[in-house]
């Protein structure tokens, strides 16, 4: 992509989306050489600005340093603006204009991507326009435009499926890049080299030597004025549904075929899912827990009666011969202590006969990857303390990413954008592994649903309500 013509067009180019991570996302690669010297950037929102605000906004997104300015005025000078309501043709017309513009400009027919960034309810609109106007169609075999949607896709697995089908009938599914941007996460990516690629691991990975897994996402932050668009959504769609089970996928997948764009990691990401033992809606209130931060109900438009989850805990099971009946305990939830998202796998404690007149530790050898914030790996080991007499003590390993590389990794929309531009969809969501996850996640919310069960409160810094330590400590083990 880099030596061809291409131009981006982001649908709700002045929503928080864009501004907080596509624009400032394609600035650095724009600044690191990395789009070539041939894109364009047509931002498309309903606020009638001119090319020359729209940069302005732009430009008042970064703080520069004085050397970078002229990256800035470069990537300035390939934005384009086309005002347009997402329910009216005319935007669309419009748009089409600008791209004959920007084809005579480049000298012929630029490449064409369509970013939806805009809220979910917006995307069957868009669609139909880009098919009513034919923008969906492709200039010729080997320039098909290409289109990219952010979760959730869907509120449920019947929603899903329409959006599917409504996606399927206007793109072919290798133009269709479906964005889960945990999936381009640096740590998230190196769980499977670190598991195949250091043969000490991939032995003692199943149900001989793993005791449990737990996988935390916690959110200092509340819901952060989108009252509007989280209530009635809640937790377990806006993040169960497509980020915890990308992680736990990526714990519980087989070795992937290969990693060519021809779906290896895809194969074996959507086995993986499809392999989660389903809660039906008579379990749920045995495996999973339910709570809402106080205040919640306090938070701009939200419902003042509201049952909405702000956090989510669950125990689950995968129907697989390598992790039969070992258990999965995942959390996520807002109002958090701190922001954490990690993967711990917990091996069984096999106390050697040598040591157990010293105390073994209560907990054995912990394998830990820190997607963020630290983003690194740590492994948990016993050791001799310093002292004249055995004694032994836990002791930790620690790879950082920061330390070894220098940096943290590749933003993940950096990454993902990059890969939209090269047609590589590794690393993005298809259409049977959504169908997966989203059937377990519909069983739970119609148990909720059927049960009537109200959400259990929890004080805002703590790590959700007492139950969720309850479903964890019932089974003998603690969240870490």
């Amino acid at each position: 992509m880099k030596n061809n013509a291409f131009a981006i067009v982001i649908f709700g180019a002045t929503g928080d989306l864009a501004r907080n991570k596509l624009l400032p996302a394609l600035f650095r690669l724009c600044q690191h050489r990395q789009l070539g010297s041939r894109f364009y950037i047509i931002g498309f929102a309903r606020r009638p600005l001119t090319n020359l605000q729209f940069r302005q906004e732009v430009s008042s997104m970064f703080f520069l340093k004085k050397e970078e300015k002229k990256d800035l005025e470069r990537f300035l000078s390939r934005l384009h603006y086309q005002q347009g309501l997402f329910e009216d043709v005319a935007g669309y017309n419009q748009l089409i204009k600008l791209i004959h513009e920007i084809d005579a400009v480049a000298g012929e027919r630029v490449k064409r991507i369509f970013y939806l960034a805009t809220a979910p309810d917006r995307y069957n609109t868009i669609l139909s326009f880009l098919e009513k106007t034919k923008l969906s169609k492709g200039h010729d075999k080997k320039n098909k435009p290409r289109v990219a949607l952010e979760k959730p896709f869907g509120k449920d697995l019947e929603t899903a499926k329409r959006l599917d089908k409504k996606l399927s009938q206007i793109f072919p599914e290798e133009q269709i890049f479906r964005v889960d941007h945990y999936l381009g996460k640096e740590t998230v990516q190196n769980i499977l080299t670190f598991r195949f690629a250091n043969n000490i691991f991939e032995p003692v990975w199943n149900k001989e030597y793993i005791d449990h897994a737990q996988i935390t996402f916690a959110e200092k932050k509340g819901i952060m004025g989108r009252g509007r668009f989280f209530d009635g959504v809640g937790l377990l769609r806006d993040v169960g549904q497509n980020h915890l089970m990308q992680l736990l996928a990526s714990v519980v997948m087989e070795q992937p075929k290969s990693f060519a764009r021809d779906g290896g990691v895809r194969d074996a990401r959507s086995a993986a899912i499809s392999a989660i033992r389903c809660i039906e809606p008579e379990d749920v209130e045995k495996y999973v827990v339910r709570g809402q931060y106080t205040g919640y109900l306090a938070e701009e438009g939200v419902m003042r009666d509201s049952q909405t989850e702000t956090f989510v805990a669950m125990k689950l099971f995968i129907k697989t011969p390598r992790f039969s009946g070992v258990p999965f305990y995942l959390r996520a939830g807002k109002k958090m202590p701190k922001n954490h998202v990690s993967i711990s796998v917990i091996f069984r404690q096999t106390c050697h006969v040598l040591f157990k007149e010293y105390g073994c530790p209560e907990v054995g050898n912990i394998l830990t990857f820190h997607i963020q914030p630290d983003e690194g790996i740590t492994l948990s080991l016993v050791s001799k303390r310093p002292s004249p007499v055995m004694s032994i003590k836990p002791v930790s390993m620690r790879f950082s990413y920061k330390e070894a590389f220098g940096r943290a990794g590749v933003e993940a929309y950096e990454k993902l954008l990059l890969d939209i531009l090269a047609g590589d969809q590794m690393l993005f969501n298809r259409s049977d592994e959504l169908e997966s996850s989203w059937d377990f996640i519909t069983k739970i919310l119609k148990g909720w649903e059927s049960q009537k069960a109200k959400v259990k409160n929890y004080k805002p810094g703590m790590w959700g309500p007492k139950e969720a330590n309850e479903l964890i400590e019932k089974d003998g083990r603690k969240w870490l």
